[in-house]
């Protein structure tokens, strides 16, 4: 693994060819979760892509009718799908976004020069034992009763969809985040499709080939989600090549966004610079 660097100052390379940076939201988020990120990167001449899955952001489906991860997934794999067989990618996942990387890097792995976890959950196979879901999953238990829940199969069956109230929302997700952005969040977050996610398992496909597309972590000191120790427990289990460390919460494209764009170029940067 990688020496862990805290990022107090972006460095910032405008030499290298224009990376294709594609950008993955978590759960209840949608793309416009890194409108200022985008901004940035747009105006520094990179091309940016950012995806809305499935029943997030202006995709109308209902995360209660959203019941396999493939499903919730498939904007991502059909973007993946889409591109060239020359076309290489950035792939940049939050949150739960990360189990959308990961099984981006499994179908995929030839058009993804770099996969960035932020604040992310990094389980190569998913979900396949109850450490992984005590890893990977959050747990807001010390908050109380914080959830809105969906039961879109019958109120006896488990439930189908989740969202963090909004009185509970700053507390956990935006502590340290602007109060704009806490309050477009909240018009925009929608109830994320949890039955899907529960069932993300991932099995490689052709070999061990999800381990040479390079990876990414960067942790979130302030992170009340995807807490520091579960961020440590995920690198400790599959360790990337590099760990970088933000002084934030759990959304730095709020919170932290001149650091998350200067270190996310910068890790472009060293990576063109590493293959030649």
């Amino acid at each position: 693994m990688g020496e862990e660097v805290n990022m107090s100052e972006t460095e910032i390379g405008m030499d290298n060819p224009n990376p294709h940076f594609v950008l993955v939201h978590g759960i209840s988020g949608g793309a416009w979760c890194w409108y200022k990120i985008r901004c940035l990167m747009e105006n520094s001449g990179y091309k940016v892509s950012c995806i809305d899955l499935k029943g997030s952001g202006i995709d109308r489906s209902d995360a209660n009718s959203i019941l396999s991860f493939d499903d919730y997934n498939k904007p991502l794999l059909d973007f993946m799908s889409a591109l060239s067989d020359t076309e290489q990618v950035i792939l940049v996942g939050h949150s739960a976004g990360g189990l959308s990387v990961t099984q981006a890097t499994h179908k995929f792995p030839n058009k993804i020069r770099l996969a960035v976890y932020v604040a992310a959950t990094m389980l190569k196979s998913g979900f396949l034992t109850p450490q992984d879901a005590k890893d990977g999953v959050p747990d807001l238990t010390q908050f109380g009763d914080v959830y809105e829940l969906g039961f879109g199969l019958g109120p006896e069956k488990p439930p189908t969809s989740a969202i963090v109230k909004k009185e509970f929302q700053r507390k956990i997700i935006y502590q340290l985040s602007p109060q704009e952005d806490l309050t477009l969040a909240a018009m925009l977050l929608r109830p994320g499709p949890i039955q899907a996610l529960q069932s993300a398992e991932f099995t490689e496909e052709t070999g061990n080939v999800v381990d040479n597309v390079p990876r990414i972590y960067i942790k979130t000191m302030h992170d009340n989600v995807i807490k520091p120790d579960q961020q440590e427990a995920m690198i400790n289990k599959w360790p990337p090549s590099q760990v970088h460390v933000l002084d934030c919460d759990h959304s730095p494209f709020f919170s932290a966004p001149f650091l998350l764009f200067g270190l996310l170029v910068k890790l472009a940067t060293q990576l063109d610079i590493s293959n030649h």
